[in-house]
């Protein structure tokens, strides 16, 4: 396939919109690219072309700007660990344009490491192969457990290094999102007065994402909507962002940004990973909390182009606050699948936060533990087994109840997530050139509910606890 160059089926609506939501540049050329990883199905339903290996590292790289890309770095603010930022934007990504897939759907596609741009802030616009690496096996992990999130297309290494606390090899991910619209994108143009701005990106990311939304508070019920969805998925597999900014909230409702994130081993509701997360802002237990608060912003932003923002703030108001008791909704459905019980009601509840209490209290590892529930005798996950016996005894009696536990248990509890200990082991070995714990990792997690490595299910030992989780970019 020597002569064969990638293709795809370019249709660039963004890059369609006025000047002022985003700068066109390229991607800055590296030295000696090669490609690490392709995502052979994802790239088939993104109608990717088969191509060489050699143009594929070119391109994934921006080594190469394929036909019909029109690159550019996109424009948006946030609010960062609560302190508003008034400008962001892309510091190290350009959008390569968006193409609609086989399946119909519209995609971007975004390469994270592609140099600097007007919006890099004096960094280097550079990322290194550990971030890059651990992002591509969490988000196609994320999609194998049925979670929102964006993918991981392919990974490169660029052939040059990068400067961190060390010198670092360099890497490029191609992350393909259903956008990369934020809550940060609309946060700028109502901070700037740029009404008619705002009033385009909404009417553009209806167009996009909530097609049957009225105006721009239908935007907003849809966005609360998705996002209630999406952390209930966060919450019932024990996951933590670990930078829930403002800048970092999508509006696809998709998982965005795979920086300090983790997945806990042991259950406790305030685990903290983030190595800046000094506070706990972001902490498990308070991921719901953050996604509302997220939203309210947003809110606050879609109010700025109302003809009378006044009237529409009780609307508003309204469609923010209905977000807690969504979140629990979701969030009941998928725990109590995860119990055995097919359609949850409020009163399962209790039983569910029983457990999780026990868990606690035992230190039980919060994947292993609903994995045994399910397939053996998860008495042997926790340190005082009469107290898990008394629990077990009504969780019983209540699955009796249901026609095939067993069968809704497994299809909701993963045997195998990217454990923080394992993703660090993969990176270490990468860093050596050694690739085989990326595709072993790989391959269990993007077979979560059926892989029989039992290495990999496995906790850490305490030699192997990661207690802290960095952005490292």
């Amino acid at each position: 396939m020597a002569d064969m160059t990638v293709t795809a089926p370019f249709d660039n609506s963004y890059a369609r919109l006025p000047a002022v939501f985003y700068t066109r540049l390229n991607p800055t050329p590296v030295r000696n690219p090669s490609l690490v990883a392709y995502n052979e199905p994802l790239g088939k339903i993104l109608g990717i072309s088969p191509a060489s290996e050699t143009d594929r590292a070119a391109v994934f790289s921006g080594a190469k700007v394929p036909d019909g890309a029109t690159p550019l770095a996109q424009l948006y603010a946030g609010h960062q660990f609560g302190n508003f930022n008034p400008q962001l934007g892309d510091g190290r990504a350009i959008l390569l344009g968006e193409v609609v897939g086989t399946d119909g759907n519209r995609y971007d596609l975004q390469l994270k490491g592609s140099g600097p741009t007007p919006y890099s802030r004096m960094g280097d616009g550079r990322a290194w192969l550990g971030p890059v690496l651990r992002e591509y096996v969490v988000s196609e992990a994320m999609h194998a457990l049925g979670v929102p999130t964006t993918r991981a297309l392919a990974a490169t290494l660029t052939g040059e290094d990068v400067l961190r606390e060390t010198v670092l090899p360099g890497a490029v991910l191609t992350r393909v999102a259903a956008s990369h619209l934020r809550v940060g994108t609309f946060q700028i143009f109502a901070h700037r007065g740029q009404i008619e701005a705002l009033r385009e990106l909404t009417a553009y990311a209806i167009t996009r994402h909530a097609p049957n939304a009225d105006g721009p508070l239908g935007l907003l019920r849809a966005v609360c909507a998705a996002q209630a969805e999406l952390i209930a998925g966060w919450m019932s597999l024990g996951f933590i962002h670990g930078v829930m900014n403002t800048d970092n909230s999508a509006i696809s409702g998709e998982t965005i940004d795979y920086g300090p994130c983790a997945f806990m081993d042991d259950y406790h509701p305030d685990t903290v990973f983030s190595s800046i997360d000094q506070t706990g802002r972001y902490a498990y237990s308070n991921q719901p909390r953050i996604a509302v608060w997220n939203m309210a912003q947003l809110a606050t932003s879609l109010l700025q182009q109302m003809d009378d923002p006044e009237a529409a703030v009780e609307e508003a108001t309204q469609i923010v606050h209905a977000m807690p008791a969504q979140i629990e909704a979701a969030w009941l459905d998928r725990m109590g699948k995860k119990i055995g019980i097919a359609k949850a009601t409020p009163e399962d509840t209790p039983l569910i936060e029983a457990l999780l209490k026990l868990m606690q209290d035992q230190q039980a590892d919060f994947t292993n533990t609903f994995d045994a529930l399910a397939r053996s005798d998860a008495r042997d996950q926790f340190l005082d087994r009469d107290a898990f016996d008394q629990w077990s005894s009504e969780w019983r009696n209540r699955i009796s109840q249901e026609p095939d536990p067993n069968s809704v248990m497994q299809a909701a509890s993963p045997r195998v997530i990217p454990r923080n200990h394992r993703v660090e082991e993969m990176i270490a070995a990468a860093v050596q050139g050694d690739y085989t714990p990326f595709e072993r990792l790989m391959a269990a997690c993007t077979d979560p509910f059926g892989t029989d490595d039992t290495d990999l299910m496995r906790p850490p030992t305490k030699d192997e606890i990661v207690p802290a989780t960095f952005c490292g970019t």
